[in-house]
């Protein structure tokens, strides 16, 4: 009876150092992880969004509560005059999981500048073109945050990557999403540009 309560505690000590040690190394990479996605995901994708600007979107951006949880909001000074903004969103559903979308809106027409994928774990020479096909995401250029976003085989306006249909219907599930939380949050988006 000793020897197991003395294997309990031992084990109840490795356990709670362990877990301790877990959330410290996660507490403390955090930030770091943080700075290596903007890096590498979201400023690639923003500097093709946004080709003629006045200022830096990626050291002006904000944050804004979107049902909960945090949107990153990266906003623009447009070389014309106008303002634009770019965020990411998630469309649920591609062939390996998740494909991010970073969607860049001029708000004052409120249509799409441009859109990049900036993750996703699809296969690679199908799913993956959707990464790199221009002809693909420009498709998205200039519609207006009312259009319909869908796929032509869904009766929307957007032409499918052939071989990768799932995954081009993840990447207009990502738009559409975020033509919903632009409609929500315009107006605190804009308090925050002006």
């Amino acid at each position: 009876m000793r020897e197991m309560i003395s294997m309990v505690v031992v084990l109840t000590v490795l356990t709670a150092v362990s877990g301790g040690l877990l959330a410290a190394v996660k507490q403390g990479t955090a930030l770091r992880i943080e700075e290596q996605v903007l890096k590498f995901q979201k400023a690639p994708a923003i500097e093709l969004i946004f080709t003629d600007v006045t200022n830096d979107p990626l050291a002006e951006r904000f944050n804004v509560d979107a049902e909960g949880a945090k949107l990153q909001v990266f906003p623009a000074k447009l070389a014309d005059g106008g303002t634009g903004i770019a965020f990411e969103t998630k469309g649920k559903g591609g062939y390996g999981g998740d494909v991010g979308l970073m969607v860049g809106i001029n708000t004052d027409t409120d249509q799409i500048i441009a859109v990049r994928v900036t993750t996703h774990q699809e296969t690679p020479g199908l799913g993956s073109r959707v990464k790199d096909d221009t002809a693909f995401v420009s498709q998205y250029d200039g519609k207006s945050m009312d259009d319909g976003f869908g796929l032509k085989s869904d009766n929307g306006s957007i032409d499918a990557i052939s071989g990768a249909t799932i995954t081009s219907r993840a990447v207009t599930l990502a738009a559409i999403q975020a033509q919903d939380l632009y409609k929500k949050l315009k107006p605190e988006i804009l308090k925050e540009i002006q």
